[in-house]
C-alpha cells in the first residue's frame, strides 16, 4: 500500500480509502455483515487505514457496523472519518447531541477526521449561521475530533468561499477523469492544495459508470494505449497521478473489488502516467460526451425555472443514462434524488428558459422526452 502525507498535520494515510456506503446487503436490505467483515479485514490486512462513513449511510447502520468491527483491537490501526448530519441540525445544541450519538455508534471517544456533510450554498449558510466554525474549533481543542473538513457538492465559487472561511485541515470533493470541471473540479483541488489543505476524493468511478463495461466508443480510445489496464485502473490512476491528492475513496461492495483496488494502490505513483496515456483521457472524455442525448453543459443559465423544474439536474440524469446505457440504475437515482416537484414532468412549456440557454436547446421539448423516458420506469427500493 502506498501512503501520502496530509500537508497540515503530517498524518500518513493510505492512498486508497474505504468508502463505507456501499457494503454488500442481504435480500432484506441490511448490511451483509459476514461479507462486509471479510472485506474490511482484507483492507486492513493490506494496509488501508482510512475509513469513511456517515450518519445516513445504509439507513444509519454504517457507523454502527464499522464501530462494532473496529472495537476489538482494530480502532488504533485506522483513521475514522465521519460526517455531521448538518441537514438535521436546527439549533446549536444539536451539534453536540448528534456528534455524541456518532461517538456511541462508532464506539470511540474521538473522530480522527470529521466533516460537514455534502455542503452546497444553502446548508453551508445555515450551519455557518448556527456557529459551526466555533464548534469545530472547540471540538478540536478538546480532542474529540482530530481534523476538520467538509464534503462538497456545488459550484467552484461556493467552494472557494467555504475554503476561505476557515482553517480547514482537509476537504472531500467529487472528482474523476470525466468530471474535471464539475463542482469544485481540478480547479478547486488545486486551490485547496495551494492553501495547504488535504484532498480526499470521492466518486472516482462516478458511481461505477467508469468501470467495465465501458461504451464501445470509449473502449476504442483506451485500446490505443500501450499499457493494458482495466477501466478501474485507468480511473484510479488518473487521480493518483496528482500528488496533491492524498486519499481516493472507493465504495467497494465485493471482496474482488477490494482486492483489485488494493493491487492498483500497492504500486501506483504520482506523476507516473506517460504523455501518451495522459493524452488519451481527453479523448475518452470526448467519446463519453459524444453519447449525450442533448448538449446541456450544466451551466445553470436556464435557472430558476418558473415551474421549479431542476432543468440542469434533470438533463444530467438523462444524459448519464444515455451515455452509459444505464436506464434502470439512473432512473432509480433520478426518482430517489430529484424531488417530485422538480422533475421533468412539471414543465408547463412556458418557454421562459429558451432565450437563456447558450446551447440553444429546445428545453421544453427535451423535458417532455425526459418525463416520458423516466416515468415509464418502475422504481425499485
Amino acid at each position: 500500500m502506498q501512503y501520502r502525507t496530509m500537508p497540515a498535520h503530517k498524518d500518513k494515510l493510505s492512498i486508497l480509502g474505504y468508502g463505507c456506503m456501499r457494503f454488500p446487503t442481504t435480500t432484506e436490505g441490511n448490511i451483509d455483515r459476514e461479507k462486509s467483515t471479510q472485506m474490511l479485514q482484507a483492507a486492513i490486512d493490506r494496509g488501508v487505514n482510512y475509513f469513511d462513513t456517515a450518519w445516513n449511510y445504509h439507513q444509519e447502520e454504517s457507523e454502527v457496523f464499522l464501530g462494532e468491527f473496529l472495537k476489538d483491537g482494530l480502532r488504533d490501526k485506522v483513521k475514522i472519518a465521519t460526517k455531521m448530519p448538518d441537514w438535521l441540525i436546527k439549533e446549536p445544541a444539536e451539534m453536540d447531541v448528534y456528534f455524541n450519538k456518532q461517538l456511541e455508534k462508532l464506539q470511540t471517544d474521538h473522530i480522527d477526521y470529521y466533516l460537514l456533510h455534502g455542503l452546497d450554498n444553502k446548508p453551508w449558510q445555515k450551519i455557518h449561521n448556527l456557529g459551526i466554525l466555533d464548534w469545530l474549533t472547540k471540538a478540536k481543542q478538546s480532542g474529540k475530533i482530530g481534523y476538520a473538513g467538509f464534503s462538497f457538492h456545488d459550484s467552484f465559487k461556493v467552494f472557494h468561499n467555504i475554503i476561505d472561511a476557515y482553517e480547514w485541515d482537509f476537504c472531500q470533493i467529487q472528482l474523476n477523469y470525466l468530471d474535471i470541471a464539475y463542482q469544485a473540479g481540478l480547479r478547486g483541488m488545486r486551490y485547496a492544495a495551494s492553501k495547504g489543505i488535504g484532498i480526499v476524493v470521492m466518486e472516482p468511478l462516478r458511481g461505477g459508470f467508469l468501470a467495465d463495461p465501458l461504451p464501445d466508443v470509449v473502449q476504442a480510445v483506451w485500446n490505443k494505449s500501450r499499457e493494458q489496464r482495466t477501466a478501474v485502473d485507468r480511473a484510479l490512476r488518473f487521480l493518483w497521478n496528482y500528488p496533491q491528492i492524498q486519499v481516493v475513496l472507493s465504495g467497494m461492495s465485493t471482496l474482488v473489488q477490494v482486492q483489485e483496488n488494493i493491487q492498483i494502490a500497492d504500486t501506483v505513483q504520482a506523476q507516473s502516467l506517460t504523455t501518451h496515456e495522459l493524452n488519451l483521457y481527453p479523448q475518452a472524455r470526448k467519446a463519453i460526451r459524444s453519447r449525450k442525448a442533448n448538449p446541456c453543459t450544466g451551466c445553470g443559465y436556464c435557472q430558476p425555472c418558473l415551474s421549479n423544474v431542476a432543468i440542469s439536474n434533470v438533463f444530467s440524469f438523462y444524459n448519464q443514462s444515455k451515455i452509459f446505457d444505464s436506464k434502470d440504475q439512473t432512473a432509480s437515482m433520478y426518482m430517489h434524488s430529484c424531488p417530485e416537484d422538480q422533475r421533468a414532468d412539471k414543465c408547463t412549456n412556458c418557454g421562459a428558459c429558451l432565450p437563456k440557454c447558450p446551447q440553444h436547446i429546445d428545453i421544453p421539448t427535451e423535458l417532455k422526452k425526459v418525463a416520458g423516458y423516466f416515468t415509464t420506469h418502475e422504481v425499485t427500493s
